[in-house]
């Protein structure tokens, strides 16, 4: 075979392999992918394995499936109290439509971007309407629950389901720590002192009317002593008089 008969083998061969390298494209099962045509969104790939695309004219843009891990950078809240917290706050979120992830923000970093101001405002809109002893109450849970349907329901425009919003840290700002808990341990000592009034105050009205009560349970006591009393002598002077009405000499001598 003649030198330039190879060479041009050799060309259509390595024109063939560019082409078949352009053609397809591997998902891996962590992946989704989005195949684009000069920009424009063309179809969605979630099934891993291997796939085919048009060669030079469309390209693919991948997009992570498992669930993703946001930490908020802490920031300060005013409580309804005005006391002022120092919040860190961390989601685990997913990209369920990666069309609409993509035609809305892009990229994952632009994502985390969008997430953290949701965060930053769901927290601030629930924790800014209580007090801060609803954070160290029960309430606690449903305060989170509610931070989390607030974010949940602006993240879902992006493509992204929110699977998870929680407290990392929830404190007083370190320049308001000491007289906070100084503050704290005052209405502490004042709930402490009207709950030792309130005992007392309690103790003293059972002690009252336990005493009532015994009085008036003497009180029937005697009653029904003094007419039982009354019922025998009336019953002795009827039998007396009974007696003598049957014998007058044998009750004139028993007397």
């Amino acid at each position: 075979m003649k030198r330039p008969v190879l060479v041009a083998v050799g060309v259509i061969a390595a024109i063939v392999l560019i082409v078949l390298w352009a053609s397809v494209f591997t998902v891996h099962q962590t992946q989704q992918a989005l195949v684009l045509q000069f920009g424009e969104p063309r179809r969605v790939v979630q099934e891993p394995g291997l796939h085919f695309k048009r060669p030079f004219l469309e390209n693919v843009v991948y997009f992570d499936k498992r669930l993703l891990d946001f930490d908020a950078e802490a920031q300060e809240v005013i409580m309804l109290d005005q006391r002022r917290m120092v919040v860190d706050a961390f989601a685990r979120y997913q990209i369920v439509d990666p069309l609409l992830f993509y035609q809305t923000v892009g990229t994952e970093a632009n994502m985390r971007a969008r997430l953290a101001a949701i965060v930053n405002a769901s927290l601030r809109n629930v924790l800014g309407s209580v007090p801060f002893s609803a954070v160290l109450s029960p309430r606690r849970g449903a305060l989170m629950r509610q931070i989390s349907e607030l974010v949940i329901a602006e993240a879902k425009p992006f493509g992204v389901e929110v699977k998870d919003v929680r407290f990392m840290r929830a404190d007083f700002h370190p320049d308001t720590s000491p007289a906070i808990y100084a503050r704290m341990q005052t209405e502490r000592e004042r709930e402490a002192r009207q709950e030792r009034a309130l005992g007392a105050e309690t103790a003293q009205r059972i002690r009252a009317e336990a005493e009532r009560e015994r009085t008036v349970i003497l009180a029937e006591g005697q009653r029904q002593a003094q007419t039982l009393r009354g019922e025998g002598d009336a019953e002795a002077t009827r039998i007396y008089a009974e007696a003598f009405s049957r014998d007058p000499q044998f009750y004139a001598f028993y007397r």
